[in-house]
């Protein structure tokens, strides 16, 4: 199989070259465009995330050797979770070489959070499957690069620092409001607004309320401390 001109173009972007480029064409298909000849990328996806999750780990031990269970925990999460995959998703224009079907094409797919976590987890099996793990582990640092030296930033309990800033200054706790939900019920998609008693607001969507809650309580607390 011969990638098309966008595909090579996007390994590229990855630092890494398929010998079994149908790998790629999977990693990139989602379940709106598959059929009985063409493979979606949910199984890719399923492995992916545990590629991901071994590799993070293992960097993190050596990133700080002292650090507890209890310290590692958060900064894994935060390295893991699908906001941040999405994150390096758009990094490397993965949204641009996605294969969806019409609707989810016409819903904005390709811009979708949850969609956008997913596709990275499954281009990370993909190398995986190709090139082995050591392959997957160099593609995975290079892509992640600083956000493993300030994890301990990110990491952060978004919801708590908020509510701790509202405190601070007199306020009652956040409200966290559900504008919307979409996408299919085995992968939903809500957006929720992080809202203070001032009037300041922030959105964000994730594949789970509580990422949704977490990623708009930071979207806010970037904007409080930037003002």
């Amino acid at each position: 199989m011969k990638l098309s001109a966008d595909l090579k173009a996007f390994e590229g972007r990855i630092g890494y070259r398929f010998t079994r480029p149908e790998l790629l064409v999977r990693a990139v298909t989602h379940s709106s465009m598959s059929s009985a000849t063409r493979d979606d990328n949910q199984r890719l996806e399923f492995l992916g995330d545990r590629v991901l999750g071994l590799v993070m780990a293992d960097a993190l031990l050596k990133h700080d050797r002292g650090a507890s269970e209890g310290q590692l925990a958060p900064r894994f999460n935060a390295l893991v979770r699908k906001e941040t995959c999405a994150d390096v998703a758009r990094q490397i224009a993965l949204g641009d070489v996605l294969k969806l079907g019409r609707s989810e094409m016409l819903s904005g797919g390709r811009r979708k959070l949850a969609l956008l976590g997913d596709a990275m987890e499954a281009v990370i099996a993909a190398v995986y499957l190709d090139g082995g793990f050591e392959a997957a582990r160099e593609m995975v640092l290079q892509l992640w690069g600083k956000r493993i030296l300030k994890v301990e930033e990110d990491a952060r309990d978004a919801k708590t620092a908020l509510q701790e800033w509202a405190q601070g200054r007199g306020f009652p706790p956040p409200k966290y409001i559900e504008v919307k939900r979409s996408g299919p019920d085995h992968a939903p998609v809500f957006t929720i607004s992080a809202e203070l008693a001032n009037g300041e607001h922030a959105q964000a969507e994730a594949g789970s309320k509580r990422q949704a809650e977490q990623a708009a309580a930071k979207a806010l607390l970037d904007r409080l401390e930037s003002a």
